[in-house]
């Protein structure tokens, strides 16, 4: 796999869920990207329950054609936000559970950190991007959400399945669609 980005100084726009008409395999890992719309927030055991749900042939709690997962590390919300600090968690926890989602449409994932061989030879295959967003900005990314709702499983606490709206919420393009891996080159610099 190359582990050079094409350089592209534009910044592109993202709206989630992604339309199949968006044509993914012209961005390039190091592009910064602004999202757009819909992130669903699932971390480890969200997961672990998705994948059980896809096991036994049932309906998800969220359509995953075209999503985008966040894996975020929520905080309790201060008194009158919608949600407290909102940063990325580390992806490669998700990654023994991250394939089925991608077979079933999922067409990015964020968070922060390194993902497995298999998992990137998956994002290959399904045609999907990993995005990186800046660890330790939690605060600034919780300002972005302009509305939040519980989908499922309110007894995981800040494990629950969760789907956000944002506005102007920036991140990198980490994998792209040429195998293109922005973490293999050190570490990422940030100009937010």
């Amino acid at each position: 796999m190359s582990t050079a980005p094409i350089e592209s100084p534009k910044t592109i726009i993202l709206h989630s869920p992604i339309s199949p008409e968006v044509p993914l395999f012209s961005f390039r890992s190091g592009q910064e990207l602004i999202l757009e719309g819909t992130l669903i927030v699932a971390r480890d055991q969200a997961h672990r329950r998705l994948v059980e749900l896809i096991d036994s042939g049932k309906e998800l709690p969220f359509d995953p054609v075209g999503a985008v997962i966040y894996y975020m590390g929520p905080s309790p919300p201060p008194p009158g936000k919608l949600i407290g600090a909102a940063g990325p968690t580390t992806s490669g926890r998700m990654d023994a559970f991250t394939i089925p989602l991608l077979e079933r449409g999922v067409k990015a994932l964020l968070g922060k950190g390194r993902r497995s061989q298999k998992v990137q030879e998956a994002l290959l295959q399904y045609g999907a991007l990993y995005l990186a967003a800046v660890g330790g900005a939690g605060a600034f990314y919780g300002s972005l959400v302009t509305k939040k709702e519980l989908l499922a499983w309110p007894e995981l606490g800040p494990e629950a399945l969760l789907r956000l709206e944002v506005k102007n919420f920036p991140c990198l393009i980490a994998f792209d669609l040429f195998g293109s891996d922005l973490y293999s080159q050190g570490p990422l610099e940030w100009k937010l």
